[in-house]
């Protein structure tokens, strides 16, 4: 059962939409305190190449996220280093097990991935907005890390154990 609903998800999107500059900057700086490894994977992307404008859209990839996150009212663990390297390293063994696997396997395993996902709305999401951003884009070799950066961003959020809050709540 995904902890984040469509519902939250729409909330985020439409609020992260309306925000002026200062307004992502202040969800920035919660980010930065809330989930600082999850904004560090944005911005390492500079030292891999990755242009300012393609970082922007990994940055309001997340920022959308983090919202989502606190539309859910859960309590979030902090992500660590470890968990988005091990996103990472999952993500790409999964495209490279996919580009293995002929067209028809290929879209069995696409499926079956899609379905077991515990954040359905979350990767349709960013799936979407990675596909939109990889028809507007001049592409390049560095695109590779924006869109595995995207993937573990939200498969850290959709696969880390939430930590019962004492008190009932």
């Amino acid at each position: 059962m995904p902890r984040m609903s469509e519902h939250h998800l729409c909330q985020a999107i439409s609020k992260v939409g309306a925000m002026c500059l200062a307004q992502k900057a202040q969800l920035a700086d919660e980010i930065f305190h809330a989930q600082p490894n999850l904004l560090g994977s944005v911005l390492a992307q500079q030292g891999l190449g990755v242009s300012l404008a393609k970082i922007d859209f990994l940055l309001n990839l997340l920022l959308v996220s983090f919202q989502a996150m606190k539309e859910s009212r859960l309590t979030w663990p902090l992500i660590t280093e470890a968990e988005l390297e091990r996103q990472v390293q999952r993500h790409t063994a999964i495209v490279s097990f996919g580009s293995s696997l002929e067209e028809d396997l290929r879209d069995q395993s696409m499926l079956q991935y899609v379905d077991e996902h515990p954040e359905k709305a979350l990767l349709a999401y960013v799936q979407g907005e990675l596909g939109n951003w990889l028809r507007r884009i001049e592409p390049e070799e560095s695109d590779k890390y924006v869109m595995t950066a995207a993937m573990a961003l939200i498969n850290c959020i959709a696969f880390v154990p939430l930590v019962a809050v004492k008190g009932g709540k």
